[in-house]
């Protein structure tokens, strides 16, 4: 069998008359456009990280304080608002009882001021920052309900299970392969979406060449110009993966998460909240790094339990995705990793299609029992 390669998809849809190349420094600004729920004070954390914060998401704001936590990583140029519809299929099937947080990762969104240092390596200490945050709260709820209880805030406390459920799509597989590993004991299990196993790229790889290869216009897209958040969201219309996503059930939560990465410029136009600097360093580890690529195995070692869910189609659409059925199988996959085909959607669509949804959520539900 020949080694399998990721997917040629240098070629993109036409930027238009209304986009041009980039040349400004993003300003720290919140983004023009968006809706309330991407604001800072409505459901959004700031977690204190080295060289500044990360912005989390809630996306159940209803869920008790003490509730299991299932933590949601985004793509390489995504944002946590990319999680919206797996949140609210959350939501729905557990009220109160699960909080969902989605945090938007160093170097893009709300989070962009932070950007040193970089890498899958940052990105991990970054999650166990929000991971003591969400026990922070949870601890000072339980304790403020022993009071209320008792009168006495040093009342016995019987031992609680106080571990997340990690969730990550595409670059955020890797990201959440590598956390599992490096902190197994903080987890309930994994669950890893079109990502987080690769074959390692060939030595002297340029990065950014692979990188536009293999995401295309999402990756074309940081060296951009935009005269409105409107003509931003006709360059993602014209994406053949991301544009049926925009007409369809969930248009609104789709528009939130596209105009979520925009942000203004000095001189009035808008350009992709994404640090090029930080996707560089992202990308390099996710195809080269063999400590990354290994991760999902030394998870698996430390005891974690890990389920895989893949999409069909890629990432521009196309017949074949980033995985199929001979790229998994010479992965060599240990027995004890559960492999979910997702069929029928694209590497967007599997966490933003009712359909996928509804497969990536019952991962979920699978590795919140345990």
């Amino acid at each position: 069998m020949t080694e399998p390669t990721g997917p040629d998809l240098s070629t993109g849809p036409s930027t238009g008359p209304t986009a041009e190349p980039a040349d400004t420094e993003l300003p720290d600004t919140e983004p023009a456009d968006t809706e309330p729920a991407d604001t800072e004070g409505r459901g959004v954390r700031r977690v204190p990280v080295e060289g500044g914060f990360v912005a989390v998401r809630d996306l159940n704001p209803g869920a008790a304080a003490d509730a299991p936590l299932v933590l949601l990583v985004h793509g390489i140029t995504a944002n946590g608002a990319a999680w919206s519809v797996v949140g609210a299929e959350l939501a729905r099937r557990h009220g109160e009882r699960v909080r969902v947080w989605a945090p938007d990762l160093r170097g893009r969104a709300m989070s962009r001021g932070t950007t040193r240092p970089a890498g899958i390596d940052a990105h991990v200490a970054d999650l166990a920052a929000v991971l003591d945050a969400a026990r922070g709260e949870a601890g000072d709820a339980r304790a403020a309900a022993d009071t209320a209880d008792t009168g006495d805030a040093h009342g016995e406390a019987g031992e609680v299970d106080d571990r997340c459920v990690l969730v990550g799509h595409s670059m955020g597989g890797f990201v959440t392969a590598l956390a599992a590993a490096t902190y197994p004991s903080r987890l309930r299990g994994a669950v890893l979406v079109d990502g987080g196993f690769a074959f390692p790229a060939p030595a002297g790889l340029d990065i950014d060449a692979a990188l536009t290869a293999v995401i295309g216009p999402a990756m074309q897209r940081l060296s951009m110009r935009f005269p409105t958040p409107a003509a931003y969201l006709d360059f993602w219309a014209a994406h053949p993966a991301v544009g049926p996503l925009l007409r369809g059930a969930h248009a609104g939560a789709v528009r939130t998460y596209l105009l979520s990465d925009l942000v203004p410029t000095a001189q009035g136009d808008y350009v992709s909240s994404c640090v090029a600097d930080v996707i560089r360093a992202d990308g390099r580890a996710i195809l080269a790094d063999p400590e990354v690529l290994g991760a999902g195995r030394r998870a698996l070692a430390e005891g974690v339990p890990l389920r895989f869910v893949w999409a069909e189609r890629g990432l521009m659409d196309e017949a074949v995705g980033l995985y199929d059925a001979d790229r998994i199988a010479a992965l060599a996959l240990p027995e004890a990793v559960e492999v979910t085909g997702a069929e029928g959607v694209n590497h967007y669509g599997v966490i933003l299609d009712d359909a996928a949804v509804t497969v990536v959520v019952d991962a979920i539900d699978a590795a919140l029992v345990g």
